[in-house]
């Protein structure tokens, strides 16, 4: 019994929300990438969300449906930021980016499908995300939850914390939005193609 180790209990916590966590990273990380565009602020956006799980992690053991908690803190935090964003004055001296441009690992094709089909693929996610950046936070977020995660408005109405009313207004003006970008670029891509 004297070569038994003890492991603080910090570690044991670290460790037991690290296995919490650890199915559900992969949809945290895609729904990130789908609400920011880009995947070093999907990276960003993520660990910021980490942290304040971690902050309250005593809590977690209490959550019984995880991931729709874990969707509310992430679009909450992503809402957040994008609002900090838009009062801080650092924003007038942000070079000019062009809202398309994905980073060169995101543009690398996967060898499966054929170079037409990837190109178009490609192609159609690149007018999705540009049409997608035409969205405040908010339509945004209730967008990507609803179209291309499956959320029910019902569902995103527990998730938000927002009225079923103000759902249906956001979603809507965001269709909107989105049909006159995508009419103006003479594309209509379907959003099935992002989904992946």
């Amino acid at each position: 019994m004297d070569n038994v180790i003890n492991i603080p209990r910090e570690n044991c916590r670290e460790s037991a929300i690290e296995t919490l966590l650890e199915p559900h990273l992969q949809y945290l990380y895609r729904l990130a990438f789908r609400l920011t565009g880009k995947s070093h602020d999907a990276e960003d956006l993520l660990h910021d969300v980490l942290v304040k799980v971690f902050a309250k992690q005593r809590m977690l053991a209490g959550i019984e449906n995880l991931r729709p908690w874990l969707t509310t803190t992430l679009s909450r935090t992503f809402i957040d930021l994008k609002r900090k964003e838009n009062r801080s004055l650092l924003r007038l001296f942000k070079p000019a980016t062009d809202d398309n441009s994905i980073s060169e690992l995101d543009a690398i094709a996967s060898p499966r499908p054929g170079p037409e089909k990837e190109s178009s693929r490609f192609q159609d996610k690149q007018i999705i995300a540009a049409a997608l950046s035409r969205l405040n936070a908010e339509q945004k977020t209730v967008c990507v939850l609803h179209d291309m995660e499956g959320y029910t408005l019902q569902e995103l109405e527990e998730i938000l914390a927002t009225p079923i009313g103000t759902l249906k207004s956001r979603l809507h003006r965001a269709h909107a939005t989105l049909k006159n970008y995508l009419q103006k670029n003479g594309t209509f891509p379907a959003y099935d193609s992002f989904s992946n």
